[in-house]
């Protein structure tokens, strides 16, 4: 493993026990056995060390949510969108640490251009593998408008239930009551005349 993998190690083991705000470039050089001038040839500061390492934190996710995918396979969109928030939830307690680290760096972005511009790559990245993982297509089969409308719907479910997990896990809604909730959004009303229920209003 070269200094850039053992930095990204180290940064993930120390946001995970400290959080964003308590890590220095020391601490990164003494967990990681490299050398400050490594943090800056890889990644050019101490904070986009870190911004990269929670970026690829979130693949730390991916055996939660494939062994739930498996699971649902063949199964309609709506059912898969639960096996993946399932997956997420399950996997929600192992990696809390660092989300909340996540958190606090994502509330840089105002004052970061370089962070903006990562989470932007990666949101534009992630709506389109998520709207291919819920429609069962391959993401370069994702056309644009799809990927701005289904991944970003669910990207929106996926930020907004795990800040409810984080905050108030107690009354959190559950992968199963969020997929209950879209269910009875778009089911024909007591009508029969195929509205949704919000529509039917």
């Amino acid at each position: 493993m070269g200094h850039r993998e053992e930095l990204l190690a180290a940064a993930k083991r120390l946001l995970a026990e400290r959080g964003f705000a308590h890590i220095t470039a020391r601490d990164l050089v003494a967990e990681s056995g490299t050398n400050l001038a490594s943090i800056g040839y890889h990644f050019g500061s101490k904070e986009a060390l870190l911004n990269a390492a929670i970026i690829g934190s979130f693949d730390d996710w991916d055996s939660h949510i494939d062994a739930a995918m498996q699971a649902r396979a063949g199964d309609t969109p709506l059912d898969r969108l639960e096996a993946f928030l399932a997956g997420l939830q399950d996997g929600h307690e192992e990696h809390r640490s660092t989300t909340v680290a996540s958190l606090q760096a994502f509330a840089q972005f105002e004052y970061s251009p370089q962070l903006r511009d990562d989470l932007a790559r990666t949101y534009e990245r992630a709506r389109r593998e998520l709207a291919g993982l819920v429609l069962e297509r391959d993401p370069s089969e994702i056309d644009d408008e799809t990927a701005r409308t289904v991944g970003s719907m669910t990207l929106c479910l996926v930020n907004g239930a795990v800040l409810q997990w984080l905050i108030d896990p107690a009354s959190a809604p559950s992968a199963a009551d969020l997929a209950a909730a879209l269910r009875a959004l778009v089911q024909p009303g007591p009508t029969g005349g195929g509205r949704s229920r919000v529509e039917a209003r």
